[in-house]
């Protein structure tokens, strides 16, 4: 079994998500109290915060390329960016990493084709939603991505930074984040992309009446896959 490399903190709170999951996978596929080699280099996350809202990228850049070479030295055998937002970065890690770097656009794009999905909805920080590095990954799989109207993008990323990244669950954001996706889909979306990996703490698909695709559960799954393969 390859050892997982997790560059997380971004935030701690979604990180559980990916260790809680990698671990189950692994335990449900080979018994027993069986769990996965995985090294988790948690990022203070205040510090990448500040940076993406200086937009000095290159710096977040830095960091996260240098906790992937760290990860690397220790062992890990691939390695996961535990965010769709610092995914902005990836193919700067895959570049200087000599093992995969799984993409957490690509993991979500493979699921949303599989399902047969054609036009799926985005939810996520503004930085996910409005820029290309992000939508256009996902295009890439060949369907259709939408997000809500600019003052929903504004209420989703203010409660991602306000409240999930601080531990902060709110009945009304819930509330708030249910009436955005169906509005999405009575705009026609099949789906929607739960793209930051704090909002399924969240919401779930008990709360909406169209799938919700989770990216921090899948991608966590994607590297158990990974990692048993190896």
């Amino acid at each position: 079994m390859r050892a997982i490399g997790l560059i997380g903190g971004l935030s701690w709170e979604s990180t559980v998500i990916y260790y809680q999951i990698i671990n189950q996978r692994v335990r449900e596929r080979l018994g027993g109290s069986h769990s996965a080699n995985s090294l988790i280099w948690s990022i203070d996350y205040t510090t990448v915060e500040n940076l993406i809202f200086a937009d000095r990228w290159d710096e977040v850049s830095a960091l996260l390329t240098g906790a992937g070479r760290k990860l690397e030295e220790l062992g890990a055998g691939v390695l996961l960016i535990c965010s769709n937002t610092f995914s902005r970065v990836s193919d700067d890690v895959a570049r200087t990493a000599s093992v995969p770097v799984l993409h957490i656009a690509d993991v979500v794009g493979a699921e949303v084709r599989a399902r047969g999905m054609r036009k799926v909805g985005l939810l996520g920080t503004r930085f996910t939603m409005e820029q290309p590095f992000y939508r256009d990954r996902l295009a890439a799989h060949g369907f259709d991505v939408v997000v809500p109207r600019r003052e929903q993008r504004e209420l989703v990323h203010r409660v991602i930074f306000d409240e999930l990244v601080r531990g902060v669950i709110s009945e009304a954001s819930r509330d708030a984040y249910a009436r955005i996706v169906a509005e999405l889909a009575d705009d026609g979306a099949e789906g929607v992309i739960l793209g930051c990996t704090e909002i399924e703490l969240l919401l779930g698909e008990k709360d909406t009446a169209v799938p919700v695709l989770p990216s921090a559960r899948l991608h966590a799954e994607a590297a158990a896959g990974f990692a048993l393969a190896g």
